[in-house]
């Protein structure tokens, strides 16, 4: 479990193909540890286990389910990740439950500025929308945010400049693919509301 509390950036330092997966290593930065093998840490929102530890280097390997479910496929060495170590228990719960499940890559279609902030928008895959309410919490690239504005099929998020400095969000670009993850309690609602016939699981 995770807060959506990006903790530092991380960088990709080689992506190698084992078959029809991917082996990761990743830089951590100034992640604050320390991790051991078999640790979670969600890189980029997506929880992915440490395999192997070389000083700050940690090695991840995604599977095909991962790969099929993110942009991670797509890392390159110098790849920016937001990085998150997993809970721990008696620590605060400073942004909202985040499982470190992605429900489905968005597209950026409006940028923000690297250094100010602004409104970030995202278009969201079809299925995802109807969790989204005004005010309510979504996970962008694993931080956690508040939806601001709702326009169709794309949110807005109104990014501070803290975040878009400390996040990749501020250097996303127009067309870039985010991963998301919708609050985990809509889904719970809806699955409760469902088994009363008073909800939809479509999508």
């Amino acid at each position: 479990m995770f807060t959506g509390l990006v903790q530092g950036l991380g960088t990709v330092r080689s992506a190698v193909a084992v078959g029809p997966e991917l082996r990761l290593a990743v830089d951590l930065g100034d992640l604050r540890g320390p991790f051991r093998l078999g640790d979670s840490i969600a890189l980029s929102g997506v929880c992915c286990t440490v395999v192997d530890l070389a000083g700050p280097v940690a090695g991840f390997h995604l599977s095909r389910e991962t790969l099929a479910r993110t942009w991670l496929g797509a890392a390159v060495p110098g790849t920016r990740l937001n990085l998150e170590g997993a809970l721990r228990a008696g620590e605060p719960l400073g942004g909202h439950l985040v499982q470190g499940h992605v429900d489905g890559v968005g597209r950026v279609v409006a940028a923000i500025d690297p250094e100010h902030g602004g409104e970030l928008r995202v278009e969201l895959p079809a299925e995802l929308r109807r969790y989204c309410v005004h005010k309510g919490s979504i996970t962008l690239d694993g931080v956690s945010l508040t939806l601001a504005a709702l326009d169709g099929p794309a949110v807005g998020i109104a990014v501070i400049p803290h975040t878009a400095q400390m996040t990749t969000l501020g250097r996303a670009r127009v067309g870039d693919a985010v991963h998301v993850e919708v609050d985990v309690l809509a889904k719970y609602v809806e699955s409760m509301l469902a088994a009363r016939g008073l909800g939809t699981t479509n999508g």
